[in-house]
């Protein structure tokens, strides 16, 4: 009798029984012509979990050897090369890298849906091939199904994360990615620093035009990643006008009218002569940026804007920040005839001592002048910026970009184009793996704001930029102890957090 025709089961003949009917089989019989009649529920599960894990592998046992082995190697190659490139350039910095071009994260979107329904085809193609027939067809369908499920979620959620980056880099950039080889490869190129313009905006329903409430310059040195904050107080008078500037026109000996002419109101001063800025969508932010470049003496290369609402997303995003609590900071608050008034009528503040902020606390603690002075929130801002930049969590920040990148489109303003992205991204990671971080408030021991000596302030700029070798190096020690009595009245000397200090310091000393 002959033997039973093997296409009948669902697997192939094992080789020793194909080995006894070779004389009944013809030499040229492809190998794809055998099956395995040892097909058990206990392999189909387990072999088609195995294609879940690692794709292809589950396929290594069955017939599909060689299908099997292709879709292996290829995943492990693809990670290996995606480990070395991060052990390379460091884990935080690759995803930074590839977060900001546009041409990469297409290309990840197209490779991660075409991964995954490959990876799904493995899968599938394993349960077929290993299935024992017979009762039970349904809960395997059903495993496989699952199994499949386990696949697609995650990488329709990175499809859609990349979606997201894609949008946000190309709005807050507005696409230009012109000869972005050339300029990402020479971004720095015989610059020894960069400075960026920090500006907090206090926009919002409920005020007219735009206020820099806070102006900060990060002067980041591009190899080591030293960076020096300089923060101006925003009530600075008399502050120059670069004549290269429209706006000198109107001022040409500066922005000179009394307390009705401050620094924070050089961005509404120009967005209010628009007729001055032909051409030009943001002559707040181009005149703010020239006018603080001639205060400091420095050129300013970018320039970052966030309003307060964006700040608080992210620090929310982030899972709030760790900050050291110098002084006592009240909470939804105001000054009303030298008296600390709560809105709401409930009395909340954030005490002395380590605390973990969220972003409405923090918020609140980089900027409420009730109580306190300029010099203390200029402090403070710094002390949150740099809990920012060191506290940054990816993994949380991966966690929440949904709802931070809608945040970050409507009240994030950059003039970083596309093609410099990746520079700036490694100089970050630099910044964080290498770099200190100081400080030089313009204090009043610096600048009297209503008569200030620029050139002693460009002066400062440029010592803490680069020391002198011959004079001793920057202090890191905390500031001087204040003359004032303790609040408790004991009459002891207590360091005052808004101590002015003209000074570079390292920011944790301050902070």
């Amino acid at each position: 009798m002959p033997p039973e025709n093997p296409r009948r089961h669902r697997g192939a003949w094992r080789a020793e029984d194909v080995e006894d009917h070779d004389d009944d089989v013809d030499d040229d019989v492809d190998d794809y012509d055998e099956y395995d009649t040892n097909a058990t529920p206990g392999r189909f599960f387990g072999l088609t979990a195995l294609s879940t894990i690692l794709p292809g592998a589950g396929l290594i046992p069955t017939r599909r050897r060689g299908l099997g082995l292709l879709l292996l190697g290829s995943a492990v190659l693809l990670v290996s090369l995606g480990l070395f490139y991060a052990w390379r350039k460091g884990f935080v910095v690759a995803a930074l890298d590839l977060a900001v071009r546009p041409r990469v994260l297409v290309a990840m979107l197209v490779a991660t849906t075409v991964g995954a329904i490959v990876w799904c085809a493995g899968i599938l193609l394993t349960a077929r091939e290993t299935s024992p027939g017979g009762p039970g067809r349904g809960w395997r369908a059903l495993f496989a199904a699952v199994c499949c499920l386990l696949v697609v979620a995650p990488a329709a959620n990175a499809v859609r994360y990349l979606a997201i980056q894609q949008d946000v880099v190309q709005v807050l950039t507005g696409g230009n990615n012109a000869n972005a080889d050339e300029a990402t490869a020479n971004a720095w190129a015989d610059q020894p620093r960069v400075n960026v313009l920090l500006l907090g905006s206090d926009a919002g329903d409920d005020r007219i035009g735009v206020r820099t409430d806070s102006m900060m310059v990060a002067s980041i040195d591009t190899t080591s990643g030293d960076t020096v904050l300089f923060s101006l107080p925003r009530n600075l008078e008399r502050v120059p006008i670069p004549k290269s500037n429209p706006l000198s026109t109107l001022y040409p000996n500066g922005y000179d009218c009394g307390d009705e002419c401050l620094l924070n109101g050089i961005w509404t001063l120009a967005t209010d002569h628009p007729d001055l800025f032909p051409g030009n969508d943001n002559p707040g932010l181009t005149s703010t940026r020239d006018v603080i470049s001639e205060i400091l003496g420095l050129e300013i290369d970018r320039a970052l804007v966030v309003n307060l609402q964006g700040f608080q997303a992210l620090v929310n995003a982030m899972g709030g920040v760790d900050i050291d609590v110098k002084e006592r900071v009240c909470v939804s608050c105001k000054l009303v005839d030298g008296r600390i008034v709560f809105t709401g009528g409930k009395e909340r503040w954030i005490e002395i001592g380590p605390q973990h902020l969220d972003g409405y606390h923090a918020l609140w603690y980089a900027r409420s002048r009730a109580g306190s002075d300029d010099y203390s929130r200029m402090r403070r801002q710094r002390c949150v910026t740099g809990a920012i930049i060191d506290q940054a969590d990816p993994v949380q920040l991966l966690r929440n970009y949904p709802k931070l990148a809608e945040v970050v489109k409507d009240n994030l303003t950059v003039d970083i184009p596309t093609s410099e992205l990746p520079a700036w991204a490694q100089l970050i990671g630099t910044v964080q793996d290498t770099g200190s971080i100081r400080s030089l408030p313009i204090t009043n021991k610096v600048v009297r704001v209503t008569r200030p000596d620029f050139a002693k302030i460009r002066e400062l700029v440029r010592t803490a930029i680069d020391p002198p070798e011959n004079t001793p190096a920057p202090t890191t020690s905390a500031p001087s102890p204040s003359r004032t009595p303790s609040s408790s009245g004991s009459g002891s000397s207590t360091p005052s957090p808004s101590e002015p200090t003209d000074e570079v310091q390292e920011l944790g000393a301050t902070c």
